[in-house]
């Protein structure tokens, strides 16, 4: 059985590390302002509810994806079809057959997914604490109504939106420290650890004149301009 569809062909299953989908036509350019605004996946074994909980989520202008089962999105996940840029979520149902929401969950640990929400109506005490235990952004019971449900989904793809720039930016550094040169990094890394620039040429046995020529090529490379800037970009880098 193939995963089924979502009632709009032109919405991929997003995933964080897919290729990025380029906008070429009208269309594309109206689901990528979806995208832009976040993509919400839905998964649940009830078509009545995913077919509400997607049409109100289209109408307030997100991105859908439905998927009958954990598997099925799963199945989607894998295939890592290319997307357009923007936040994203997981909307599950606790119960369900086959891979509950706890099970799909631990399941998705480690794999680089959007942050996720779970769902319920029959949920006892101990599912909810499991849940955020393990991540889960929030918790609705069942029934919920429009607006507890766009909290609950604007809290999540916040947090996707932090978790993206926050690995922009690990990247961003990542980059800049390739930069440099072996004795570049070593001067600037003990720079930031508040050695001075006699103390550096002991320690790296160079004359201070090199140290002062790699530690103004390092700074100038890294785009920094003071002592307090390289002292916060070391901590990022974990000097």
């Amino acid at each position: 059985m193939k995963p089924p569809a979502s009632t709009s062909p032109d919405e991929r299953p997003p995933a964080h590390s897919v290729a990025l989908r380029r906008v070429v036509t009208v269309v594309d350019e109206a689901v990528a302002a979806r995208y832009a605004r976040g993509c919400v996946i839905l998964i649940d074994d009830d078509p009545d509810v995913l077919s509400a909980l997607a049409a109100l989520l289209r109408f307030e202008g997100y991105a859908v994806q439905t998927f009958a089962s954990a598997r099925h999105y799963l199945e989607a996940l894998d295939l890592a079809e290319p997307s357009f840029p923007g936040p994203s979520c997981l909307l599950c149902d606790l119960r369900m057959p086959e891979t509950d929401g706890l099970a799909l969950q631990r399941q998705l640990q480690g794999r680089d997914v959007p942050p996720m929400v779970l769902m319920s109506g029959q949920s006892l005490p101990q599912d909810v604490v499991s849940a955020f235990h393990a991540g889960a952004v929030d918790f609705l019971i069942k029934p919920f109504g429009a607006k507890e449900l766009l909290v609950s989904v604007a809290k999540a793809l916040s947090v996707s939106e932090a978790q993206h720039a926050g690995a922009q930016r690990q990247l961003a550094v990542a980059t800049l420290v390739s930069s440099l040169t072996d004795k570049e990094l070593k001067v600037i890394q003990l720079v930031a650890q508040g050695q001075t620039n006699p103390e550096i040429m002991v320690s790296l046995e160079i004359a201070l004149r090199t140290v002062k020529l790699h530690r103004h090529r390092a700074m100038e490379k890294l785009g920094l301009d003071s002592a307090p800037a390289l002292g916060r970009f070391a901590q990022e880098c974990g000097w």
